[in-house]
């Protein structure tokens, strides 16, 4: 399998999930301005959406989306402990979990990447994720993951977009649960492995 990544981007989750699990992959790294990887392939070539993350599988298939991916990694895993089984009801709402961070976090967080938002724009967008953040952080109060006391496949794409909102300067103290839970993931060993893989 090859990653296509960009630092920091989203891809991260796949990354770190791909390092849970303890499978083999290469990666490759995509300027998504450019549109272009690290050995100078037209990146629209291998995927046309232009986005990261895409997982290229040895049998030439491509993979693209985040939540597909993770699923997909902890379906062809055995004996993971990543995403319950099929008909396991804690399957449906851990992946109900990757579906909220991707639809209400990730596409919020992600606007503020634009450099053309401007202010007005970006305090409603906060807002918004002001809103969303307390609901999760209430949530983690029973943590220290999502799904409880199991790391889980939205535990690594929750990791990630609250790396961002960091990066935007966003004042998380209000929320303690999430800062906990930064902590926490952070000690992961797969979670070290991936931020060093991308020099972060």
């Amino acid at each position: 399998m090859k990653l296509y990544y960009t630092k920091s981007a989203c891809s991260l989750a796949v990354r770190i999930v791909l390092n849970e699990l303890g499978l083999d992959f290469q990666d490759e790294e995509v300027d998504l301005k450019a549109k272009k990887t690290s050995s100078d392939e037209n990146y629209l070539l291998i995927n046309p959406k232009g986005a990261v993350p895409a997982l290229s599988l040895d049998n030439g298939e491509l993979l693209t989306e985040n939540q597909v991916i993770l699923q997909y990694l902890a379906d062809i895993t055995p004996g993971q402990k990543l995403l319950p089984s099929v008909g396991d009801l804690r399957r449906y709402h851990t992946l109900e979990w990757v579906n909220y961070v991707a639809t209400e976090l990730h596409k919020t967080l992600g606007m503020f990447f634009n450099p053309n938002l401007n202010e007005e724009t970006k305090n409603i967008f906060m807002s918004v994720i002001n809103m969303r953040l307390k609901y999760v952080n209430e949530h983690l109060a029973t943590g220290p993951y999502l799904m409880g006391k199991d790391f889980t496949l939205p535990d690594a794409y929750l990791f990630v977009i609250l790396r961002w909102a960091h990066y935007f300067k966003m004042d998380l103290s209000a929320y303690k649960h999430l800062e906990q839970f930064m902590n926490v993931v952070a000690e992961r060993p797969a979670v070290v492995t991936s931020l060093q893989q991308e020099k972060l």
